[in-house]
């Protein structure tokens, strides 16, 4: 019992306050919030799509993805889980970009980019603690939209939503139910990313309703704001994950 409890209090004493970490991990985010703003100070009109609209409209995540790399990099290790979310930034990157053809045709294809993406961060996130109770309101409030978004849908985006809806869902569960673990796991990363899950929801609702049933005032900055917003977070939860893998390797 005694060599179990080493390791837990090991983490516990040794965790870095979080004023530290906050000065440490703060530059790096220097390029996500410059291509944030950059992007809402150019504001380009979404009629006439280009690759430099595109490019900008990616920077901001592409520049997360770099924080990953260059987290990895100071602390010499890239975790698994650092590694999936990792991979589910550049998914969604490129998810992006077909968006941002999403009148020409497209948007379903962002859809499937975005569907892997959340797909690999359910996976990072794992299935403990499970709390299925969690995941039966979230099915039950997906069943509820989509019968609401229903009868505005037409073709192959009639099962396609269906899809989205459950991917999504499935991503929104897994990292709600992170947040709540037990009294010695609980912390700021897992925060981070029920935080990220559930302004990911918010933000995708926003954009289906907007696109598909009827216009919403401002629709496109609360879409992006929130967005981004949600990739930061969930991003940010690589930090003390990595931290926690390398005292767990040192105990």
């Amino acid at each position: 019992m005694q060599h179990q409890e080493v390791p837990r209090r090991a983490i516990q004493t040794s965790m870095v306050p979080v004023s530290t970490r906050v000065k440490s991990i703060g530059p790096k985010l220097i390029p996500f919030l410059k291509t944030f703003c950059i992007y809402f100070v150019l504001w380009l009109p979404t009629s006439e799509p280009s690759w430099f609209s595109a490019l900008i409209k990616c920077l901001p995540v592409l520049c997360l993805a770099f924080f990953v790399l260059a987290h990895g990099y100071s602390t010499g290790q890239y975790p698994s889980y650092s590694r999936k979310v990792l991979t589910g930034l550049l998914f969604s990157a490129l998810g992006d970009v077909f968006l941002t053809w999403g009148d020409q045709g497209f948007f379903i294809h962002g859809m499937l980019m975005f569907g892997i993406s959340h797909i690999l961060y359910s996976w990072a996130f794992g299935l403990r603690p499970l709390r299925l109770w969690l995941a039966l309101i979230l099915l039950a409030l997906g069943a509820v939209y989509y019968t609401a978004v229903y009868s505005y849908l037409q073709g192959t985006m009639v099962y396609a939503m269906v899809g989205y809806v459950l991917v999504l869902g499935l991503m929104s569960w897994r990292g709600m139910a992170r947040a709540g673990c037990s009294r010695y796991e609980r912390s700021w990363s897992r925060g981070c990313t029920a935080a990220g899950a559930v302004v990911f929801v918010a933000s995708d609702l926003i954009l289906a309703i907007d696109r598909f049933c009827f216009a919403l005032p401002h629709a496109r900055a609360v879409v992006m704001s929130t967005y981004y917003t949600a990739q930061m977070l969930i991003t940010l939860s690589v930090v003390e994950r990595s931290d926690r893998d390398h005292l767990w390797k040192r105990n």
